[in-house]
């Protein structure tokens, strides 16, 4: 529910936190999804999806409504050695759908974290990703996947677009974003966020 000030520019809405983060809130996800863009011009939901699973639903869900579904996968060898972890009778069904897919390098383990695990030290992507997590698991890979749709050309740049991830498995975070491509992440703006888990889950 959003609810507008008269004499000032600011609007008073309501957004969910869920108890603690994790798939079982995926349901609650899917909902507000549909029922936000009944009545906001966000065009692209770009949805994280490991295994397929999370892609599937969101599908059937915003399937026939004017939300154009975007799904974001791990890179292949992410998990181990040449291993795609996207489910591959999944994809090819997403594709016959017309659902774009894109998998590839996620942005905050690429040559840095390499780097990281052979040479020890931190460094700035690092310290992006766990600044991200002070908000949820969930909130940095929202972040992510928006840039990573944008790098990809399947989402403009500086649309509004409602990112969709969790923590682990399923969805628990759901932000409206002002999309902007990897290059120009500092320009990126976190529009909204509709729901989120009240902490991570694990200290």
């Amino acid at each position: 529910m959003t609810a507008y000030c008269g004499e000032c520019s600011h609007k008073v809405m309501q957004s969910i936190l869920f108890d603690k983060p994790g798939q079982q809130n995926t349901d609650a996800c899917i909902e507000l999804v549909q029922q936000y863009i009944k009545g906001h011009d966000a065009a692209s939901v770009v949805v994280a999806s490991t295994t397929g699973k999370t892609a599937l639903s969101f599908h059937r869900a915003l399937k026939g409504t004017s939300a154009r579904l975007v799904v974001v996968t791990h890179s292949v060898g992410f998990k181990e050695k040449g291993k795609d972890e996207f489910d591959q009778d999944t994809r090819r069904f997403l594709i016959r759908e017309d659902i774009p897919i894109y998998t590839g390098t996620i942005l905050t383990h690429s040559l840095e974290k390499s780097l990281m695990d052979d040479s020890r030290g931190i460094y700035p992507g690092y310290i992006i990703a766990n600044t991200l997590r002070r908000f949820g698991e969930g909130t940095k890979v929202a972040v992510e996947i928006v840039m990573e749709a944008c790098d990809g050309g399947l989402v403009p740049e500086d649309a509004e677009v409602i990112a969709v991830a969790g923590t682990s498995h399923g969805a628990d975070s759901v932000l409206l974003i002002k999309a902007k491509p990897s290059k120009r992440f500092l320009n990126l703006e976190i529009l909204e966020i509709l729901a989120r888990p009240r902490g991570r889950g694990f200290n």
